[in-house]
């Protein structure tokens, strides 16, 4: 199925009207337990949920959601907004409370969910471990990654950024709080209930920073520590992504966590010593993604470095539009021989309606020739609904 409406032409920009499509849809199947997952149907062209998977990234996802929403807020001011927010935000604090100790949780689901089987099924190798939430048995999984931290901070600092809305202020400097006390205390790691470590953020200063930014400007506690970080190792911000953009054809989701993590650090003030260094990390990484045809991460750049680059905004509106083109679900792609080839990757990015299927197009490579699965899984669309919302706060798309 193509996402085409016969009842509004697709002009310059595709509109709103795309957008609470894909809004109503993300209500209605993918946050059944208030963070996102996607369902996985029966057959191809049926509509009968059979399971839910990508459990392993719903507080990357979700965080991802919660930034969509905030920048829908600040271009429309939309109540919906606020109180989908605060829905995402009540399941941010199942992935938190789940695991008795305040490290996040992947994803979290009642022990009792049809889905429950197919879940753990496709999540064993990261953990499946039980808890309680409000007095109800649940099940989480864990191993949880930087990915899911980094995301759902990205979501909390647009959130905080954005929307003027005391309760919503609040929430967020609460589960801030919390998350970045338990990563504090131990030292970097994240540290498992049962005293396993999945991963550190020893090595990337610029994520510590990143949480630690919103942690200053949410609980005053925090306003030293990143203060003295960020005086004394913001230029450490540029050496991995310097390292990273030496191979643009592998784990490409690393540009997206780059992204993420440059515009919460370049999103509000700072010294002009400090914030140079952030800078120049998005420079060198920019000098890379810049001609990848991405409309997110152009519009992170449109978000740091403003609006005197019309053809930039003007590519934007256009592989927004090509994305509108692209299936709903995740049919296997294969490009080979369509596109010229350098060793096994195409030797330019392929248009954004004929790159492969995916949860999120802009973390995807886009020089991969092959890729996806059955047809059954429905991703999101949040890869349309967060850029589209980043466009019309920005300016880059008017109705």
């Amino acid at each position: 199925m193509k996402w085409i409406l016969v009842a509004v032409p697709l002009l310059a920009f595709a509109g709103e009207p795309e957008a609470m499509i894909i809004e109503a849809r993300i209500q209605a199947r993918h946050m059944p337990y208030a963070t996102i997952i996607d369902p996985v149907y029966t057959q191809r062209d049926s509509n009968d949920i059979a399971g839910y998977s990508r459990c392993g990234d719903s507080a990357l996802w979700t965080g991802h959601y919660i930034a969509a929403e905030a920048f829908r807020y600040g271009a429309t001011q939309s109540p919906e907004a606020v109180q989908n927010i605060m829905n995402a935000l009540q399941g941010v604090r199942t992935l938190i409370d789940v695991t008795g100790t305040d490290v996040l949780a992947r994803c979290a689901f009642p022990e009792d969910s049809p889905y429950a089987n197919w879940i753990m099924s496709e999540e064993r190798d990261n953990g499946v471990h039980t808890g309680l939430f409000d007095g109800r048995k649940y099940i989480w999984i864990g191993n949880t990654s930087r990915d899911q931290y980094l995301g759902l901070f990205f979501g909390l600092t647009a959130a905080w950024n954005l929307v003027d809305d005391q309760r919503l202020h609040d929430a967020v400097a609460w589960l801030t709080t919390r998350l970045l006390d338990r990563v504090q205390r131990d030292n970097w790691f994240i540290r498992m209930p049962n005293g396993s470590f999945s991963t550190t953020f020893i090595g990337r200063v610029d994520q510590q920073l990143a949480l630690l930014k919103l942690g200053r400007r949410v609980n005053g506690k925090f306003a030293n520590t990143y203060k003295s970080l960020s005086l004394f190792s913001a230029p450490g911000a540029i050496g991995p992504i310097a390292i990273e953009v030496n191979d643009p054809y592998s784990s490409y989701f690393k540009f997206n966590l780059d992204h993420i993590t440059l515009w919460c650090l370049l999103s509000s003030g700072d010294s002009s010593y400090v914030r140079a260094s952030y800078q120049k990390a998005f420079d060198i990484l920019r000098n890379t993604t810049d001609d990848h045809q991405n409309a997110f991460f152009n519009l992170i750049d449109r978000g740091i470095n403003g609006p005197d680059n019309p053809k930039r905004d003007a590519d934007t509106r256009d592989f927004l539009n090509l994305w509108l083109l692209r299936p709903e679900r995740d049919p296997y792609v294969d490009r080979t021989g369509e596109f010229a080839s350098c060793d096994d990757h195409a030797c330019q990015p392929l248009p954004v309606d004929k790159r492969v299927t995916t949860d999120f197009i802009w973390q995807r490579s886009p020089f991969q020739l092959a890729g996806g699965a059955l047809g059954t899984i429905e991703g999101a669309g949040i890869d349309y609904l967060l850029p589209y919302w980043m466009a019309r706060y920005y300016n880059v798309a008017v109705d």
